[in-house]
């Protein structure tokens, strides 16, 4: 390694003469912009801050600045890039089309190779997307820890001990850790999962690497829907964690590795469609094509697996969906996760199958598609522009009056549970399948209630 002396801060790999800077990202790709502001008020870090570096537009400009090296990447270009919470609210926003989640993507993973960053950070991605996330057997055993932590009351322990203030940000991850599942739901020992009545198509289903742990309700209640609805569903056991964390996180290389296995463990199935139930996982899965397309190996195969690719609530919508629901008398409003709103373009499909639901009070609540502050490890690594970010969100949920907010992305549901939950609010969140596995489930109990009276 060598320091540019005159770019202080700038640490420069000894091969940076071979390898290509800003992977992925052209002149072309910078040029869209044409500096309108459109983009603005979509931003949830210019809103906060009114600062022209804090919004797309600036951080648009502070890339291309670094990509020409006109300035160095350093703590200060850190500082900015990684504010920004990847929600792509800008995209919505944008006439000209600028693609500003592939712009920042690419900063971000021309920043870790550079190495600049606080100790915090680099510590936590390297733990997090290098040694935890790619491997299921390692997330498995922590997963189990954390459910011994939990249930043993050690939990409550520590946090009423106030230790926790002594570890910092690790200390505050912990304040953000959700209750684990009481049955976790990952790969079932048989891959693949029969329709219930007749096979109408053939699904492949990503679990997640998170969701099976803290989720595996939804990841439940997915497939049930998914059989209900005439698909024989598809869970391979060698499929891994999707690569959207590492994505954001600018572990390109680690995103890498991830979607070449995906790729693998679910093409020999032949599959019609590869379902996702969360938002953020989704998004990645559809642009293994925009990753991969450098490799002369998986190019191709990767553009024919993100084609496939398809979120649930999606799916449901394009197939003739079973609405034989019985009555769920909750009220309940949708918070549109960002990466579902405006990274996949998917906001009336959730909306349609909600108001199908006999008994369910719809209500939307002022700017659904605003970002909640979650943006995968964001809360944790930002965790003061996070809150800034939530609170609107937990005053627009408190003015439905709703029981329920319902998701679609488990960091989403995180985020909004514990803010709500702070603020004194009552809503809770809930998973856009579970709430139709209810429905689902009211159908059957009224009918049985029905034959046994005859």
């Amino acid at each position: 390694m060598k320091t540019d002396v005159g770019q202080p801060g700038l640490v420069i790999p000894d091969n940076d003469d071979e390898r290509v800077r800003f992977e992925g990202l052209s002149d072309e790709d910078l040029a869209q912009c044409v500096h309108c502001g459109l983009c603005l008020n979509a931003c949830p870090t210019y809103r906060e801050t009114g600062l022209e570096m804090e919004s797309p537009r600036g951080r648009i400009y502070l890339v291309k600045a670094a990509k020409e090296e006109r300035i160095p990447i350093n703590e200060t270009f850190l500082k900015h890039i990684f504010l920004c919470l990847d929600c792509r609210a800008c995209e919505t926003a944008c006439p000209s089309g600028v693609q500003y989640g592939k712009i920042i993507e690419a900063a971000r993973g021309e920043a870790t190779l550079v190495k600049p960053g606080g100790a915090f950070p680099r510590s936590l991605r390297w733990l997090v997307f290098k040694q935890l996330f790619p491997y299921p057997r390692r997330l498995n055993v922590l997963a189990n820890l954390l459910r011994f932590y939990q249930f043993s009351g050690l939990q409550k322990l520590v946090r009423s001990s106030g230790i926790l203030k002594l570890f910092g940000t690790f200390g505050q991850a912990e304040t953000l850790l959700p209750k684990l599942s009481d049955k976790f739901y990952a790969a079932p020992k048989v891959e693949v999962v029969p329709a219930r009545g007749e096979t109408k198509h053939r699904v492949g289903f990503v679990t997640g690497c998170i969701m099976p742990y803290f989720f595996g309700e939804t990841n439940r209640a997915t497939v049930n829907v998914l059989t209900r609805n005439g698909c024989e569903v598809v869970i391979p056991k060698s499929q891994r964690c999707c690569g959207a964390l590492s994505t954001h996180a600018g572990a390109r290389e680690t995103s890498k590795d991830l979607a070449r296995q995906n790729i693998d463990a679910f093409e020999p199935y032949d599959l019609d469609v590869i379902i996702s139930n969360a938002a953020g996982c989704g998004t990645a899965l559809k642009e293994y094509d925009v990753l991969l397309e450098g490799d002369p190996k998986y190019a191709d195969r990767a553009r024919g697996f993100s084609d496939k690719v398809k979120d649930i609530s999606e799916f449901l919508a394009e197939i003739e969906v079973d609405t034989s629901f019985g009555p769920v008398a909750k009220r309940v409003t949708y918070q549109d996760a960002c990466h579902l709103a405006h990274g996949q373009r998917v906001r009336a499909q959730p909306r349609a199958l909600l108001q199908a639901i006999p008994e369910l009070e719809f209500v939307e609540m002022k700017n659904s598609d605003h970002c909640c502050g979650s943006a995968g490890v964001y809360n944790i690594v930002q965790a003061d522009m996070a809150q800034r970010v939530v609170a609107p969100k937990v005053n627009n949920i408190a003015n439905t009056a709703a029981d329920y907010v319902v998701v679609g992305n488990p960091g989403c549901m995180l985020q909004m549970d514990n803010a709500l939950a702070a603020g004194g609010v009552s809503t809770r969140s809930i998973h856009t399948m579970e709430l139709l596995e209810e429905a689902y489930q009211a159908a059957e109990a009224t009918e049985n209630s029905t034959a046994s009276t005859r």
